[in-house]
């Protein structure tokens, strides 16, 4: 495995991408490209792109489709295949990751296994705090996370320790709980063998899930990430819940179903 594909999901938050972006380009592992999976952002976050793709020597493409509401399945789809690399790593454009992230995620890969990572959660005026002032969080040492946690300014502390360690990664192989596109890789074939994210999955809510769980169906099982390849995570409001309820209901009959494998609209429409 070589190149990786790292697909960073964005809407209308030009700032905390900026600081995404940031901490991906300082990266010890740079045998990997971007690509800008852009739910319907304006022109603020396409010159913010632009500006990055022409002062780095990471490829970073973008990918977009009109507004018309929360479609993050959709737009990973396309970003998707827009993709160059055989492994995949889908992260939130709201999160901020470490030196070692793309270098952990590339030791952790390993075929028939999808790995989710976990997350430390900023408090809204942190978040607030760190953007308005161009903090840079993925420099600063253990030390300094511990005097964040101290200060109740992130959630928690435990995620940030890197443990080398590997028996404990495979007790729980079918797992699809917390399992979440704010930091999840996984090998493109497998993404590809289930058709990608189910587009009936509209608005917020599961669409990760599904993936995960028709990924376990089809015999690729969960590799833990914790204690390796941890994001910081801005705090944001509460996205529009109102297919909620919709969401949840046609999840729960996908995980009853174990034949469902394959999105009936999936990512195989924009594939060559």
């Amino acid at each position: 495995m070589s190149l990786i594909s790292v697909i960073v999901t964005t809407y209308n938050w030009p700032e905390v991408l900026k600081a995404c972006l940031s901490s991906l380009i300082t990266q010890d592992d740079k045998d990997f490209e971007v690509i800008i999976a852009d739910d319907g952002s304006t022109q603020n976050t396409h010159a913010l792109i632009k500006k990055f793709s022409h002062q780095n020597s990471i490829t970073i493409k973008h990918a977009f489709h009109e507004d018309q509401g929360f479609r993050a399945g959709t737009i990973r789809n396309k970003a998707v295949a827009l993709s160059e690399g055989r492994y995949l790593i889908f992260l939130d454009g709201d999160c901020v990751v470490l030196p070692h992230f793309i270098k952990r995620h590339r030791q952790l890969a390993e075929h028939n296994y999808f790995v989710p990572g976990n997350r430390v959660l900023l408090t809204a005026s942190f978040t607030h705090w760190v953007l308005h002032n161009n903090i840079t969080l993925y420099n600063k040492t253990g030390f300094g996370f511990t005097k964040l946690w101290l200060q109740r300014k992130i959630n928690r502390i435990l995620p940030l320790i890197y443990l080398p360690f590997s028996f404990f990664r495979y007790r729980q192989p079918t797992k699809w709980q917390k399992a979440m596109t704010c930091n999840l890789a996984m090998f493109k074939s497998d993404f590809i063998a289930v058709n990608g994210f189910d587009e009936a999955f509209e608005g917020w809510g599961y669409e990760d899930s599904d993936l995960v769980i028709r990924l376990i169906h089809n015999g690729v099982k969960r590799k833990e990430g914790r204690f390796a390849i941890p994001v910081l995570h801005h705090w944001h409001k509460q996205n529009d819940q109102s297919k909620h309820d919709e969401n949840f209901d046609r999840l729960m009959q996908r995980l009853k179903d174990k034949n469902f494998i394959r999105a009936l609209q999936g990512i195989e429409q924009y594939l060559p």
